[in-house]
């Protein structure tokens, strides 16, 4: 009966995760499928004057799974009305339905949801969710919560499994990727590591700075870390080369892509969609009590579950097994 209750629950985290990967997926396209041509709503429930809206893609699955996980989490904080956007909305209407709504504050999910509410009323507070990066003529100063873990805790998570880490590598292309790599730097340095970042605008010098990676890398100590970065971490040339010749070497790479940990990195982390769905309500009751967000610009993911590859683990000689904090484990047990 316990082996029956343990694979319903690697099921169920399984599937969280792929939902998870999902979102990253839909995250890093700046449009959605028109399913309506507009928007509908419905109110979850609110009282008063607090109110909230939610704008998030109309999408079909595994994305509108995604996008429900996390407005659970924001109504387990707080009364909501949601709305299900198309790629075509009359801004005019949506905006109309908001004041009737007496909304103070929208939580706006993915590109889609982020591209819309730039363009309603200036007196409505807006926390974005669910995008990887933004550029920053598209923040307008707004709190927009990334998708991208945060560096601190992809390399303490690193130190946990490999305590002889002190020197991490990784290739970028600074026009996704360059916010983030300062913020590294500092997170690695108070880690007592290294952070080595290459930049490369196309798969030619990236392939080139990673084939320097493995010349230069002493497997005992250095890592490799993939980034959500679709220029030096490009599935069907790049990726491939990558986990051959990293496994070859012995070197143990994680990843900021969930997808990646089945085939083969180390390990990565990934949204707890409903604890991201909590700290957006949080956000945005922040505002509606004190007219202020709390934070600004790009915020990292700190909502964050955790998978890994024991075969990867194994292979790295590191020594590690499925009863430790893991929340999904590759290959499936």
């Amino acid at each position: 009966m316990d082996g029956l209750f343990d694979t319903i629950r690697r099921s169920k985290t399984l599937i969280v995760g792929l939902l998870s990967f999902a979102l990253l997926m839909v995250a890093s396209s700046s449009t959605a499928d028109n399913i309506n041509g507009g928007f509908v709503h419905k109110v979850a429930f609110r009282t008063g004057e607090s109110s909230i809206a939610v704008i998030y893609p109309d999408i079909g699955e595994p994305y509108r799974t995604v996008f429900a996980q996390i407005i659970d989490g924001i109504k387990a904080k707080t009364q909501i009305v949601d709305y299900a956007v198309g790629s075509t909305v009359d801004i005019d209407a949506l905006n109309n339905s908001l004041r009737q709504q007496n909304i103070k504050v929208v939580i706006a999910l993915g590109r889609q949801g982020l591209k819309i509410a730039s363009n309603l009323d200036s007196n409505i507070g807006v926390v974005a969710g669910g995008v990887i990066a933004v550029p920053e003529n598209e923040r307008r100063n707004l709190p927009v919560n990334s998708l991208s873990p945060d560096p601190a805790l992809l390399f303490s998570r690193l130190k946990g499994l490999m305590p002889a880490a002190r020197r991490i590598f990784t290739v970028y292309d600074p026009r996704q990727n360059s916010w983030l790599i300062p913020i590294a730097k500092d997170a690695a340095l108070a880690q007592g590591l290294e952070l080595v970042a290459y930049q490369a605008q196309d798969v030619r010098s990236a392939v080139r700075f990673y084939q320097d990676i493995f010349a230069a890398a002493d497997s005992n100590q250095d890592a490799l870390w993939l980034l959500q970065d679709s220029t030096t971490v490009e599935d069907g040339s790049v990726l491939p080369l990558v986990l051959q010749e990293s496994w070859n070497r012995t070197l143990a790479v994680f990843s900021s892509n969930f997808g990646h940990v089945r085939r083969g990195v180390l390990f990565s982390l990934y949204p707890d969609n409903t604890e991201l769905g909590r700290h957006l309500a949080a956000m945005a009751l922040t505002f509606l009590a004190s007219g202020d967000y709390g934070e600004h610009g790009m915020i990292l993911l700190r909502e964050v579950l955790t998978a890994v590859n024991l075969r990867t683990a194994k292979h790295l000689e590191l020594n590690i097994g499925p009863q430790q904090d893991f929340d999904l484990v590759f290959p499936e047990q």
